[in-house]
């Protein structure tokens, strides 16, 4: 790491430890300099997939479905919608229509995710203000597959930043611990609400091709991020097990089991290591979070994840995200 950077964390350690008015020792300091670290670059990391995701959607929104009055499903859709009626400004209404949905990410995911998902929308709005980007085509069936590309390469991108700037998906995460809907039968009911005003309002056509918009866009995120409304069911093979446990328990509210096995890397004839593996369930928002804790315990930790299409009980629907 840059040494000025490292210099930096090392003071921001200090400062925090002093009012604190704690002494720890040598190891403990070191312990809190590397997780400030590791957290560090996660922000890092993260920062710059919503910097790239912000200026990807925003390519898409002015370069192809604005100038030539295409729309898009969630809340880029109703923001669109509203634009054309009203003539209000599109970087103003996405803020004002997020909104809600920011609040609502408070309760229902986590206030870090809602701070992140706040700035990540407000420098969407900055962007469309200030850069002027140029209109690509007027050819209808490459503005709707296009400009539902870079938005959906923007929209995954941030997720993967661990933010969101549709609040789409805040309010299907909402209702889905209300009821028996699952996160994806939400979001499609939601868009088809939105195409069928736009269908009313505008046109059959422009309805047709903002379907065509969503699905470029929904399949682009899908291809980033794997889809939003996946779980993800991670195993973690490490030796310093107990903590990981602790650390998704603690840290991240969630639960885990563990459970006992033998590595399997070794000679003929020599005796397998025992170890405790660790498995849990965290949603895709959680992901990097749980990246970050684990790196912190053990940076060389075997890490499997695979994708889990949805998930009952237990606890993962029974307490927010941490």
């Amino acid at each position: 790491m840059n040494p000025i950077l490292q210099s930096i964390i090392y003071e921001t350690v200090k400062q925090q430890l002093k009012r604190k008015a704690e002494k720890p020792s040598s190891m403990q300091f070191e312990r809190e300099i590397q997780n400030t670290t590791v957290e560090f670059t996660h922000l890092l990391r993260d920062g710059v997939f919503i910097l790239f995701g912000v200026l990807s959607a925003s390519f898409g929104l002015k370069g192809f479905l604005l100038p030539n009055s295409f729309l898009d499903g969630g809340v880029t859709g109703i923001s669109l919608i509203t634009t054309e009626l009203t003539g209000i400004s599109l970087s103003v209404l996405i803020v004002l229509i997020n909104i809600p949905f920011i609040i609502l990410a408070f309760s229902t995911i986590s206030k870090q995710f809602a701070v992140k998902s706040l700035l990540a929308i407000l420098l969407l709005a900055v962007t469309i203000y200030l850069i002027p980007f140029t209109s690509i085509t007027d050819d209808k069936l490459l503005i709707a597959v296009f400009g539902g590309f870079f938005l959906g390469l923007g929209i995954g991108l941030a997720i993967r930043g661990g933010s969101v700037i549709d609040g789409t998906e805040v309010l299907a995460v909402f209702i889905s611990r209300k009821t028996s809907l699952t996160i994806g039968d939400i979001i499609l009911i939601f868009n088809i609400i939105i195409f069928a005003i736009a269908a009313y309002v505008f046109s059959v056509e422009i309805a047709l091709y903002a379907i065509l918009t969503y699905l470029a866009a929904s399949k682009t995120v899908d291809f980033v991020v794997s889809g939003v409304e996946e779980y993800i069911g991670v195993t973690i093979i490490s030796d310093r097990s107990e903590e990981i446990r602790l650390a998704i328990i603690e840290k991240l509210g969630r639960g885990c089991t563990l459970y006992y096995g033998k590595k399997g890397f070794a000679k003929r004839g020599e005796p397998l290591k025992k170890t405790d593996i660790v498995y849990t369930l965290v949603t895709r928002l959680e992901l990097s979070k749980l990246q970050t804790e684990i790196d912190k315990v053990d940076k060389d930790a075997f890490i499997v994840m695979h994708s889990i299409k949805d998930a009952k009980g237990g606890m993962i629907k029974k307490r927010p995200l941490k």
